[in-house]
């Protein structure tokens, strides 16, 4: 039985037939749709390396069935750049170190955009570990992290307030 599913992927739009209900968005993305950025960890929910954002919510997609996603909007790790331009969390991901072998990079960063648009991010580390509690980083770049989520809160407020006046 094959169903079909309409998703926007960074921000285009597609027509999904899936063969099996029972597929993830996470097998769905890397296997199907060649966007292998987001990673297979755990896949039990359990390290957030699959973090990705779903209707500007923070989703595990190792534990998303992709049909329950008509009509979605989803966002990758390959969707957060503006043509050459890196997402302000890419480059203080990179400015402050945020990350050692790679594995958990794509899933911390999307965790770390979802936090700062839910308004959750604050300055304040400990907040910012909170939020950030979900994606482990086996290499335990934690503190990089941080500085890096921290960093990206303040250019983007800045940017933000640049854009009101």
């Amino acid at each position: 039985m094959s169903l079909s599913i309409r998703l926007t992927i960074n921000g285009a739009p597609r027509d999904i037939a899936l063969e099996d209900a029972r597929v993830t968005l996470l097998d769905l993305l890397r296997e199907r749709l060649a966007l292998p950025g987001t990673k297979k960890g755990c896949d039990r929910g359990q390290c957030g390396a699959c973090t990705v954002i779903v209707n500007g919510k923070r989703v595990n997609s190792c534990l998303t069935l992709a049909a329950t996603l008509d009509g979605a909007q989803v966002t990758t790790i390959e969707g957060l750049a503006t043509g050459d331009r890196l997402h302000p969390v890419q480059e203080a991901f990179i400015e402050q170190d945020g990350f050692q072998c790679g594995y958990c990079t794509p899933g911390q960063i999307m965790s770390a955009v979802g936090l700062i648009a839910e308004g959750r991010a604050g300055d304040d580390p400990e907040r910012i570990r909170e939020g950030m509690s979900g994606n482990i980083c086996r290499c335990a770049a934690y503190h990089g992290i941080t500085l890096a989520v921290q960093e990206a809160t303040r250019r983007m407020a800045e940017a933000e307030k640049g854009d009101a006046a």
